[in-house]
């Protein structure tokens, strides 16, 4: 397979991108490792592994298309680990959370990205079908680097660092700027864009850890009070995706959106209107 010439500046960070990012990777290991020794997922959910790994799959096809080393290989090891860590939960997972994830992978995974490929494929071609590609991309990496916003939220909330692991903030924030240069340098703003937003939050991070790091204070916190936390940031994340995406893939869109009904619950009511969804 014939790759793009890529300037030896943006070869670089391109090449610093991979290392940092497959660093990052690996974060999720000693949750793994305790929810292996324990048997038990005891209240994880699999929804960050599974959009990390629909991420992942969108820019490996983004990189295929455009032929770049570099992407397809961070992206195709990431895809790799993230689908080692859903098979980890699956195993380990209760009946109920398990029949979820299945049905989360099945809708994200599966049905949404098959719709990508499958649309882009037959109905564009060429430069305009890596365009479209590209569009989904950036829109569904906005979605995901605007988590923090709901850790940072807490963060001064509580005026506590305890939720907010600062080496994994730094790497994120590393991880950003480096992809971003080589967006840059690249002149490809479907993978610089999304990177700018990655790196102002990860400022603010240090901003905020920075300020309130002295603070001795505990945050004690029951372990479903943890879980809806964690569930209310990755509706966030969910919400997000689906209403950016509307426009450039309405069938990935309305998968997002059947998941975010998933994470919701019945307890709660979910508005649709057009190009984003609210939840009640």
């Amino acid at each position: 397979m014939a790759t793009h010439h890529v300037p030896t500046a943006a070869f670089a960070f391109g090449l610093l991108g991979n290392v940092v990012s497959f660093i990052t990777f690996l974060a999720p290991l000693p949750t793994f490792y305790g929810i292996y020794k324990r048997k038990s997922t005891q209240g994880f959910q699999a929804i960050p592994y599974v959009v990390s790994l629909l991420s992942a799959m969108l820019l490996l096809y983004y990189g295929l298309l455009k032929k770049d080393t570099l992407l397809i290989t961070i992206n195709g090891i990431g895809c790799v680990i993230e689908t080692a860590y859903v098979a980890a939960y699956l195993i380990y997972a209760s009946k109920n959370d398990r029949m979820l994830t299945l049905k989360q992978f099945l809708s994200m995974n599966i049905l949404g990205y098959g719709a990508v490929l499958s649309t882009t494929f037959f109905l564009s071609k060429d430069a305009k079908r890596e365009r479209i590609i590209g569009w989904i991309c950036m829109t569904f990496s906005l979605g995901v680097f605007a988590a923090p916003l709901c850790i940072m939220r807490k963060v001064i909330k509580t005026r506590s660092v305890e939720f907010m692991p600062i080496t994994l903030s730094i790497f994120l924030t590393l991880s950003a700027i480096v992809w971003f240069f080589y967006g840059f340098l690249l002149k490809d703003f479907f993978i610089a864009v999304p990177n700018v937003l990655g790196f102002a939050l990860g400022g603010v991070q240090m901003v905020l850890y920075a300020i309130y790091k002295k603070n001795t204070k505990k945050v004690a916190a029951e372990p479903n009070l943890q879980q809806q936390e964690l569930t209310e940031e990755i509706i966030d994340v969910v919400k997000l995706s689906a209403a950016m995406c509307q426009e450039f893939n309405p069938v990935l869109a309305a998968q997002l959106k059947d998941v975010l009904k998933d994470i919701a619950g019945e307890d709660e009511q979910i508005i649709e209107m057009p190009s984003k969804t609210i939840k009640a």
